[in-house]
């Protein structure tokens, strides 16, 4: 027991009061066990109920059982302090629950969702539907717990530090231990100064010292009367702490098994599967090993609640770590992609089959990327769907872009058409022109032809006739020149034969 000063409610005193723990076997008294934690409930205002891992249903069956234990010892005992009986009004008075969970492994997680630590107690305590003895059982403690404690609390520890330090706990400085255990510790001190309510008994009557003092001496003699029963018989006693240690330290086995060879995500279900069915063989090892008279293997069944639930951790864990990476890895490879989409580079005529091909060949170097998990082609899929919108539009903006450009090329064809009509037209037009002035110039030609032929012909004919005048000419000439030479040889011959005065007659 320590009293001290509250470190935030002035004139109030903060009494802790420490049970060390129940089952331990060097004692050998489990009686003495279930006294100091009934006396310790009946005392506390806020009652820290500190478990190991998880809260199971042997933590919940013993909260149980203490809490009926102290409702028998509070009705017996009816203590009257000041005049004033506080068992009528006994449920008004009764402690907060504050239940730590130490060394925490699971998941904070319900559903598929992430929940809180009270959530996760609220969880465990919740009754389940159905009428059968079974249920009955199984909800008869949850009810009684929530009933007993109305106001509750809990709280998670991971491992104060490294396994291989929890030998030297006790020499450790803070720099040594985990900043989150740290954190944890301090948000679990800051609600106990502030929210721990004053010691309050039937009535409204708060406890002083001197309460205090009468309260104790009230319970402690009640209990050495022998109004507490005995919560179980020794061997019993034994077995439950020893199988729950060998349970302990078979999962301890498999974690660290796990720890040392599992990667995270692995390729394929089965190689996380093979993993797990070696590790628990090996828990397994461990807990035949170290268990105790388990005659009716409750403690090996929940150890292999325990493996399946650990092993749809791991699954569970696998996918998300499968997601994670196949989302970076998405986002990363197919970045340069949504950048030109925000940049514009396929809002244009064809930009949709550019950027499926682009699509195409970033997939294909995602296949490439090894080590992805099981969530690959899922986490593709979702991707490319979360996508599809950007493909619809770039598509659509494709039809419009690739509309547009078709009704301009029709028109620029249209045009270029007319143009080379035009122009066929022009040079048909100009062939004309020229065939016609080809035509006129051969017919000025044939014109000039015919003239120069005509020319020509009276030019033959002027120089036949020229000729046969000439060719007359000459012959006149010849008959001239034999008819001269005739008349001169007449007149030759007159001359010689005439006498010298006979006249002559010259032609």
């Amino acid at each position: 027991m320590w009293c001290v000063p509250h470190p935030e409610k002035p004139n109030h005193i903060l009494v802790l009061l420490d049970t060390e723990g129940l089952g331990d076997i060097e004692k050998g008294d489990k009686k003495s066990d279930t006294q100091i934690f009934v006396l310790a409930l009946l005392l506390s205002s806020t009652f820290v109920y500190n478990t190991m891992n998880t809260i199971d249903q042997r933590a919940i069956d013993l909260l149980h059982y203490v809490t009926e234990l102290s409702n028998l010892l509070r009705t017996v005992t009816s203590p009257d302090l000041d005049g004033e009986d506080n068992a009528a009004d006994f449920m008004s008075v009764c402690p907060d629950l504050v239940w730590t969970v130490r060394d925490f492994y699971l998941d904070l997680e319900a559903n598929g969702r992430p929940i809180t630590a009270d959530e996760y107690l609220e969880n465990s305590l919740r009754p389940k539907q159905g009428t059968d003895q079974h249920l009955q059982n199984f909800n008869l403690p949850r009810l009684c717990i929530q009933k007993f404690f109305p106001i509750k609390k809990c709280f998670i520890f991971d491992l104060p530090t490294h396994r291989k330090k929890l030998a030297q706990l006790e020499t450790l400085h803070n720099d040594d231990l985990d900043p989150e255990f740290i954190q944890q510790v301090a948000d679990f001190c800051s609600y106990i100064f502030s929210h721990s309510k004053t010691k309050t008994l039937s009535g409204g009557i708060k406890v002083n010292g001197s309460h205090l003092e009468s309260l104790v001496w009230t319970y402690v003699n009640a209990i050495n009367n022998g109004d507490l029963p005995c919560m179980e018989n020794e061997v019993l006693a034994l077995a439950q702490i020893k199988n729950s240690a060998a349970v302990q330290k078979a999962i301890a086995h498999y974690d660290q098994q796990m720890g040392q060879k599992l990667q995270l995500p692995t390729e394929t279900l089965q190689e996380l599967l093979d993993l797990h069915r070696v590790s628990e063989k090996g828990a397994m090892e461990v807990f035949m090993k170290n268990s105790f008279e388990d005659i009716d293997q409750g403690f090996q069944e929940k150890l292999e609640t325990l493996l399946e639930a650990k092993q749809n951790d791991f699954c569970k864990r696998n996918l998300e770590a499968s997601l994670n990476r196949c989302s970076a890895l998405l986002q990363d490879i197919f970045c340069p992609l949504e950048e030109d989409v925000k940049q514009g580079i396929y809002s244009k005529p064809g930009g949709h089959r550019l950027f499926l091909q682009k699509r195409e060949e970033l997939k294909a170097k995602y296949y490439q990327v090894p080590r992805k998990g099981i969530q690959a082609e899922e986490a593709l899929q979702k991707y490319l769907q979360s996508k599809e919108s950007v493909s619809d539009t770039i598509w659509q903006t494709d039809l419009v872009l690739t509309a547009r450009e078709k009704e301009m090329e029709v028109a620029r064809v249209k045009a270029e058409f007319m143009k080379a009509e035009k122009e066929r037209l022009g040079a048909i037009l100009m062939q004309h022109q020229q065939m016609m002035e080809r035509r006129e110039r051969l017919h000025w030609e044939q014109v000039r032809q015919m003239e120069i032929k005509r020319l020509y012909q009276q030019a033959l004919q002027q120089r036949d006739q020229e000729r046969r005048l000439k060719e007359e000419a000459e012959k006149l000439k010849e008959r001239f020149q034999a008819e001269s030479r005739k008349l001169q040889d007449e007149i030759h011959h007159l001359q010689k034969n005439d006498s010298p005065d006979d006249t002559c007659i010259l032609l």
